[in-house]
């Protein structure tokens, strides 16, 4: 289905001018706010232990009202997308103002950029398509290797509609798809099991997902991953110089550095970056940027759920604090403009700063020299699961691909090994940066205060300094 400018009001048969006058009634005298409706399809196929195990199809809509007072929000939201339910919203959400009248803040800018198409993903190819797809799938991937021992596979795909309106009227519409395939398996020798994964998508129907190259080049990196770690060694244990491969590690400064950016948690003075703007908080050469600009990024929208359009907005520039990721009213409050990073996981949801695709630039050095210099260490690949203190900024991050650096030279791979550290701190204990920036394969999910979101990561090749490994070995 091809979506031309798609009107979410005109879908749902609403009179467009009696709207306009419900919503600028339930928001007079609030400083923000805005109609945000949504309408989505949703497709996900699993294809695990050899056969189909999961098909699901699923439509959904709704709407959310929001009144902002100050630092206060009046929030209601309803699937029914009619007049009288939304009538009834703008009664609740009066209520948080009270006897304030504020000055209601002028409309975010347009802009004509697009950086996907409309199509919906869902369309092509026919559901058969897709499951012998997946049974191809997992065919390739049992016989890359007789220890593989089980396969899961599986093919996701939304298609977003979104349209706000303002109290002065003004109106913003985007239309998102978004795809990801995924695949994981399980090797094992005896007793021993293990597992390896991998993973691709971006904002594209499913055409370039399914091309027989593509998806075999995830089950090859997925095999090698898990017999990487059939083969692996108990993980040494105690403080040593860490090597970060290029890509999806940045996930690791998306947490334990990205979330401590976003303009709430500075406004409320939650995160260890609070009251640091202008001052060196990483070493030399490190730039961050949070840019949501990128063609058919998983983590890109042409503008966010308040109507801002995104940007590319550099956060760390040479090791100085310089930017905060903001939505409308962390921006206003803190005096500063919009990013166009105000986010929600749906209509049920109030809009938020969250990141888009979040990523460190490119240093001079060359990988191979990096890991060189390390006489002692470990080069850490892929990363699982992770918990991290935005307030403090400590995180600790589980490896699920890494190996012992031992003179300079890559060496046995390991099992069990954690990173523990603290974000802000490890920021000025990066000594050497790769000249390799690699974005992830569009595969990240970023989850905060309940809700989540597609985002994107990515880094070169980084040393830091002097990092607390976890591990079992010696």
């Amino acid at each position: 289905m091809t979506s031309a400018p798609i009107s979410l009001i005109d879908r749902a048969g609403l009179d467009r001018p009696q709207l306009a006058k419900i919503v600028s009634r339930g928001l007079d005298g609030s400083d923000d706010g805005e109609l945000f409706l949504e309408y989505r399809q949703s497709e996900m196929l699993v294809f695990d232990n050899g056969r189909l195990k999961q098909a699901t199809y699923d439509t959904s809509q709704g709407f959310g009202l929001r009144a902002v007072k100050n630092e206060a929000v009046g929030y209601a939201h309803a699937s029914d997308v009619s007049e009288a339910a939304i009538a009834r919203a703008a009664e609740a959400v009066r209520a948080v103002k009270g006897d304030y009248s504020g000055r209601y803040t002028a409309p975010p800018a347009r802009t004509n950029v697009k950086f996907y198409d409309e199509d919906s993903p869902l369309a092509s190819p026919a559901f058969e398509a897709k499951a012998r797809l997946l049974e191809t799938i997992d065919a390739y991937a049992r016989a890359k290797d007789p220890r593989v021992r089980q396969v899961s596979v599986s093919l996701g795909a939304t298609w977003q509609a979104v349209e706000i309106l303002r109290a002065d009227g003004a109106t913003y519409r985007d239309v998102r798809p978004l795809v990801r395939v995924s695949v994981s398996v399980v090797v094992g020798d005896g007793d021993r099991q293990e597992s390896g994964s991998a993973g691709y998508g971006g904002r594209e129907g499913y055409e370039p997902f399914v091309v027989t190259t593509r998806w075999q080049s995830a089950v090859d990196d997925a095999v090698r991953q898990a017999l990487v770690n059939l083969a692996a060694v108990p993980a040494p244990a105690g403080e040593m110089d860490v090597v970060l491969g290029p890509g999806w590690p940045g996930v690791m400064l998306h947490e334990a550095v990205g979330h401590g950016l976003e303009g709430d948690f500075n406004r409320k003075k939650t995160s260890a970056f609070a009251g640091l703007m202008g001052q060196r908080v990483a070493a030399k050469g490190v730039t961050v940027v949070d840019d949501g600009t990128i063609a058919r990024r998983r983590g890109s929208l042409s503008v966010d759920d308040e109507g801002t359009p995104t940007n590319r907005t550099v956060l760390i520039e040479d090791g100085i604090l310089v930017g905060y990721m903001q939505d409308r009213q962390n921006a206003r409050l803190l005096g500063m403009k919009p990013t166009g990073n105000g986010r929600r996981e749906s209509f049920a949801h109030v809009p938020m700063p969250r990141m888009t695709n979040t990523y460190m630039l490119a240093g001079t050095h060359d990988p191979d020299e990096i890991i060189a210099s390390v006489k002692n260490g470990i080069y850490a690949v892929h990363f699982g699961g992770g918990q991290v203190d935005i307030t403090s900024g400590k995180y600790v991050f589980e490896c699920t691909e890494a190996y012992r650096i031992d003179n300079g030279r890559k060496g046995a791979p390991i099992k069990g090994a954690m990173l523990i550290g603290n974000g802000p701190t490890d920021l000025n204990r990066i000594s050497m940066i790769g000249n390799d920036l690699k974005l992830d394969d569009g595969i990240g999910t970023c989850g905060k205060n309940g809700q989540g979101v597609p985002v994107g990561v990515g880094q070169p090749t980084l040393r830091i300094d002097g990092i607390t490994v976890g591990g079992t070995g010696g």
